[in-house]
C-alpha cells in the first residue's frame, strides 16, 4: 500500500458506463463512501469505459445523477476532477500505452496469435476433459522480433500477460482474511486488443496505483480478479493496496441478486417512489452489522459507525419487503408540505390521466390528501392510487356497501340518515373538520353498531374495502361532494 496514505485513505467507485447504475454497484458505492468519510479519506470516481462498443455517455449521466441524488459527493472524478486525472479510462490510453511497452519489453507480456475459434475449440476440450479452462498461451516465449514478423501474417492477435509458473499467490483480505491461488490455475490472461486498447485487468491495476488507491473496496465477485492484479502490479513495480471483497448480495431464492427478481438499476427504484435516505440506510445493512438492535440511521450515523470489520462474509437477501417498511418509515418523517414537493410528479402523472391537472393548484387539498395516505405510503408512486378516489368519484359494486348481512333496504336507510346528517351540519364550511363530523355523527348514533351507519358511508365515499375513515374523507371532500356521493350510492340499490 502506498506509505503517503497509510492515515489517509483513497478508495475507489469504479463502475462501467455500458448500462444504467445497479443497485449492487449502489452498495458498492456507499460502503467506499462510509469507509473513506469515516477515516477522513477521499473517494475517486472513475468510469471504466475500455468497451468502446457498449459504453455511452446517457449511462455516464445516469451515474452521475444517480449519486447526486443519494448524496454520495465524489471527492475526485470526471465532474469534480482532481490531481491524478483524467478520470476517464478512455482519456488514458497513453498512460497504459507507457506499461504496456515496459511490460513487453522486459518479456512479461507477449502477442497471442490464436484465433478465437481455437481458443473455444480449446476450452471445450478441456472442459471436457473435466479440467480448468485456461489458456496456457504457446506463443508466451515468442521474443518482440519475433512477434513483429508473425504479425505481418496474423494481423488478428492479443496481448496476454505471461503468468508465472508454479507460483502460489497469497493476499490478505481486510473482510475474509488470508487467501490463497495457484498461479499455474491462472493460465496466461489477455491484457490489451492493442497498443491502445487495454483490457480491464491492466487498465485497473495502473489506474489504481497512479490514482494512489490505498483500498480496493469491490464484491466478492472479483476475488478471482485479484491475483491477476497482484501479479501484475509486481511485473510493473507497483506498491499494493489492501483488498476487501464485500458479500454477494442475494435474491430471495439466495441466488445472486438478477433482473429476474425484480427492478435492478437504481433509476427503476427512485421512479417507483422510493427515497435517497431509506435506499442508502437499507443498503448499508446488506452485509454489514453494526452489532446493534436498530435500523434505521441517518447517513451521518452509518458515517460514525461503519467499519470493515463488521461486514459479514456471507451474502445479503435483498428483501423489498424491508426495503418497503423502512421507506414508509422515512415518508412518515417528512413535513406536509416537503411530502407534497415529493409526490407531486406522481400526482402531476397521475391527475393528468384524468384531466384534472388544475388541482394540483389547490395546495391545501393536496396537503390533506397527503397527509392523510402519509402513514399508509411504502413508496411515492402509490399516492396516485391510493388517493385516487378523491378526485374522481369511485366506481365499486353495490355488494361493497353491505355491511355483514344488511339488507339493500337496511342499507339505503342507513345511507339517507348519514345523508341527513350531512345536511344538518350547522357548521361554516371552513368549520366541518374531521372532529365536527365526528362529533355529528357519533352524536346522532348513539348506541349500538356504529358499522351499520359507517360502513356504507365509507364505501359511498371511497369505493374501497379499505381506506382512511369516513371522516377524514368528508373534511377533505366537503359537504356537497361527499352528499353527491352518498346519493349516487343510494341510486346502485333503487
Amino acid at each position: 500500500m502506498h506509505k503517503d496514505f497509510m492515515s489517509t485513505p483513497r478508495v475507489r467507485f469504479p463502475p462501467s458506463p455500458t448500462g444504467y447504475l445497479h443497485i449492487g454497484n449502489v452498495r458498492t458505492a456507499l460502503f467506499n463512501y462510509l469507509f473513506a468519510k469515516k477515516h477522513g479519506g477521499v473517494i475517486v470516481l472513475r468510469i471504466e469505459d475500455t468497451d468502446r462498443e457498449r459504453s455511452k455517455k446517457e449511462y455516464e449521466e445516469d451515474i452521475f445523477e444517480a449519486l447526486r441524488w443519494l448524496g454520495l459527493d465524489m471527492d475526485e472524478g470526471p465532474v469534480q476532477d482532481g490531481p491524478y486525472g483524467p478520470y476517464r479510462q478512455s482519456e488514458r490510453t497513453a498512460i497504459y500505452k507507457k506499461y504496456l511497452e515496459r511490460l513487453l519489453t522486459d518479456g512479461k507480456a507477449f502477442y497471442c496469435f490464436h484465433s478465437e475459434v481455437e481458443l473455444e475449440v480449446e476450452s471445450k476440450r478441456l472442459l471436457a476433459a473435466k479440467q480448468p479452462p485456461i489458456h496456457a498461451c504457446e506463443y508466451r516465449d515468442v521474443g518482440i522480433a519475433d512477434a513483429a514478423e508473425l504479425r505481418k501474417s496474423k494481423p488478428d492477435n492479443i496481448i496476454r500477460f505471461k503468468t508465472p509458473l508454479g507460483r502460489t499467490i497469497v493476499f490478505h483480505d481486510l473482510i475474509r482474511g488470508d487467501i490463497s491461488f495457484a498461479s499455474d490455475l491462472i493460465g496466461d490472461f489477455s491484457i490489451a486488443k492493442a497498443m491502445d486498447e487495454p483490457l480491464y485487468h491492466l487498465a485497473v491495476v495502473i489506474d489504481d496505483y497512479e490514482m494512489k488507491i490505498s483500498h480496493v473496496i469491490r464484491g466478492e465477485d472479483h476475488i478471482a480478479n485479484t491475483p491477476k492484479h497482484i501479479l501484475l502490479a509486481e511485473a510493473l513495480g507497483f506498491s499494493l493496496p489492501l483488498y476487501a471483497h464485500l458479500p454477494l448480495l442475494l435474491g430471495p431464492d439466495r441466488s445472486k441478486l438478477s433482473k429476474r427478481h425484480g427492478a435492478m438499476a437504481l433509476r427503476d427504484f427512485r421512479a417507483a417512489g422510493y427515497l435517497p435516505e431509506a435506499l442508502i440506510n437499507f443498503l448499508a445493512l446488506l452485509g454489514w452489522n453494526p452489532g446493534e438492535n436498530k435500523d434505521i440511521f441517518s447517513k451521518e450515523e452509518l458515517i460514525q459507525e461503519f467499519s470493515l470489520e463488521k461486514v459479514q462474509k456471507s451474502g445479503a437477501v435483498f428483501d423489498v419487503a424491508k426495503l418497503d417498511w423502512m421507506n414508509g418509515e422515512y415518508i412518515r418523517k417528512k413535513s406536509p408540505v416537503e411530502l407534497v414537493r415529493l409526490c407531486k410528479s406522481y400526482l402531476e402523472d397521475f391527475l393528468a390521466s384524468l384531466q384534472h391537472s388544475n388541482i394540483l393548484e389547490n395546495v391545501g387539498m393536496l396537503e390533506k390528501v397527503v397527509t392523510l395516505e402519509q402513514p399508509r405510503l411504502k413508496k411515492l408512486s402509490e399516492i396516485g392510487e391510493r388517493a385516487e378516489f378523491f378526485f374522481r368519484a369511485p366506481e365499486y359494486d353495490k355488494e361493497l356497501l353491505r355491511w355483514k348481512t344488511m339488507s339493500d333496504e337496511r342499507i339505503v336507510d342507513s345511507l339517507e340518515r348519514a345523508e341527513n346528517i350531512t345536511q344538518g351540519l350547522e357548521y361554516a364550511p371552513h368549520e366541518i373538520t374531521k372532529n365536527t363530523l365526528e362529533k355529528a355523527f357519533l352524536d346522532a348514533m348513539g348506541e349500538g353498531d356504529k358499522g351499520v351507519l359507517l360502513w356504507p358511508l365509507r364505501v359511498a365515499l371511497s369505493g374501497r374495502k379499505a381506506s382512511p375513515g369516513p371522516f377524514e374523507i368528508m373534511e377533505i371532500l366537503g359537504v356537497d361532494e361527499s352528499l353527491r356521493r352518498i346519493r349516487a350510492a343510494k341510486g346502485k340499490l333503487k
